[in-house]
């Protein structure tokens, strides 16, 4: 009898094609915004354990997700500092920068550059992207933005 974990070892792509598809995606979606390739990359299913509550699944969150980001920050950047496959999952550290040119989650364009890293964990199953969980720094972005007071600072703007 074949063990499940063991199957899935026999369905997944080797590691460096999951790594090769993940950098792919940071460059489409990212950098390109490319509607077209998420389509291919994403699975229907796909699940974003990170995402607001009421995100479809599949590319269509997704789409939504980039064209939000894109809009706010049109010079975003992600630039990978560490990437690790085994098996069926893509552990990304990386760095993201850009200037909040749009309005994001309700706050105004600040005019102000962002850095702040994380980390993203990607499943791939069949070719496709099925799962992604992400561990990203949003305190220090939206303090950057300003929209949260840097510690130790007030916020002097009145009500």
């Amino acid at each position: 009898m074949v063990h499940d974990d063991t199957w899935q070892e026999f369905r997944s792509m080797p590691p460096e094609q999951n790594k090769i598809l993940i950098r792919n995606h940071y460059e489409a979606t990212t950098h390109r915004g490319d509607a077209e390739a998420i389509e291919e990359q994403i699975a229907p299913d796909f699940i974003d354990h990170d995402a607001p509550p009421g995100t479809p699944k599949g590319a269509e969150g997704v789409k939504k997700h980039i064209a939000a980001l894109r809009s706010a920050f049109p010079d975003i950047r992600v630039t990978i500092k560490d990437m690790i496959a085994e098996g069926d999952k893509v552990a990304v550290r990386a760095t993201w920068q850009g200037t909040h040119q749009g309005v994001y989650m309700g706050i105004p364009p600040t005019n102000r550059q962002f850095t702040f890293t994380g980390m993203v964990f990607w499943r791939i199953q069949n070719g496709k992207i099925v799962e992604r969980w992400a561990n990203i720094d949003r305190l220090s972005f939206m303090q950057q933005l300003g929209a949260i007071p840097a510690s130790g600072q007030e916020n002097t703007e009145s009500s």
